[in-house]
């Protein structure tokens, strides 16, 4: 797959970046989704670690213990979080496990 022609400078010498399109001519940026339509409407779809599609205000447990990173705390295998909210970047998962929040990777969690 080839990467697009800048919208401003229109030079080919494009190239993509994790969610941008940038040009190293003009240094402009803009999302790869604006300039694909292979993706469904621009969205991601985040899926848990059995493959079920998440959505904000599903609930989830955990499928192994996961140790908190800077504390001593560990987050227990079974343990359920409400209302999780979905958010972009490498941890997809914002959510509450006894009243703290947390960010969490999809492939640790499982729909309730």
């Amino acid at each position: 797959m080839t990467s697009p022609a800048c919208p401003v400078c229109a030079m080919e010498n494009t190239y993509s970046d994790g969610i941008n399109h940038i040009c190293p001519d003009c240094f402009h940026e803009w999302p790869l989704s604006a300039s694909t339509d292979n993706e469904a409407e621009g969205e991601t779809v985040v899926k848990d670690a059995h493959g079920t599609p998440l959505a904000d205000g599903d609930s989830v447990i955990l499928i192994k213990d996961l140790k908190v990173k800077g504390s001593s705390t560990t987050l227990k295998k079974g343990s359920k979080a409400r209302n999780i909210r979905l958010r972009e970047g490498d941890h997809e998962v914002d959510c509450k496990i006894d009243n703290v929040s947390y960010m969490l990777k999809a492939c640790f969690l499982k729909k309730a």
